[in-house]
């Protein structure tokens, strides 16, 4: 066996550890199934009084959330499972104020079916409403902090253009005086003899 096939032999094989290691890690608070050779995990956390998602193999393809005491998810806790087919995550009281809003995005994207039975238990103003329905305007924390970001990013911008206008404004006028009056007479000069010859 040569260098290259050792590589490619040993790459996978480590690749394989990997890929095994990753998908048998079951929670401790959940029950999980398999749903045959290679095609991933059903993970059970349903009614297990969860006050957080914990940490799910990447080969999840049904997650079971529901009748929890989960009130957020934080964000990027459910980026990692490409997989997932099938996700319930109702009754749980969601607390809807900016730090729902990554679940909504994620549902979204991933289960709308989902999205349509998660609903809102605080603040009070949006309690029991849709999480689908969620508006900006409901966020109200959001409002406030979305305003301060901006300005931030607005002023840096500014700076940014403002410098990169000076600069051009720089060159310009670098390259206008810096053109020799004879160049030009001589590039005439040329033209002419072209012409006449």
């Amino acid at each position: 066996m040569n260098k290259a096939e050792f590589t490619t032999v040993a790459g996978f094989a480590i690749l394989l550890l990997f890929h095994m290691t990753q998908t048998e890690v079951c929670p401790p608070s959940c029950n999980c199934t398999s749903l045959g050779e290679m095609k991933g995990l059903q993970i059970d956390c349903s009614s297990r009084k969860l006050k957080e998602v914990p940490a799910l193999p990447v080969n999840t393809k049904k997650l079971y959330l529901q009748n929890n005491s989960l009130t957020t998810v934080p964000p990027g806790a459910l980026d990692g499972l490409l997989s997932l087919e099938e996700v319930k995550i109702f009754d749980n009281p969601w607390n809807c104020d900016c730090h729902i809003l990554y679940l909504k995005l994620w549902l979204e994207d991933t289960s709308e079916s989902s999205l349509a039975n998660v609903r809102c238990a605080t603040p009070a103003p949006v309690r029991m409403k849709p999480l689908r329905q969620l508006t900006g305007n409901e966020l109200g924390i959001c409002k406030r902090l979305l305003p301060i970001k901006s300005l931030e990013f607005f002023w840096r911008d500014l700076i940014l253009i403002a410098v990169a206008i000076t600069t051009l404004i720089l060159v310009a006028w670098a390259l206008k005086f810096s053109k020799k009056p004879g160049l030009a007479c001589k590039v005439n000069h040329l033209f002419k003899m072209e012409f006449n010859a």
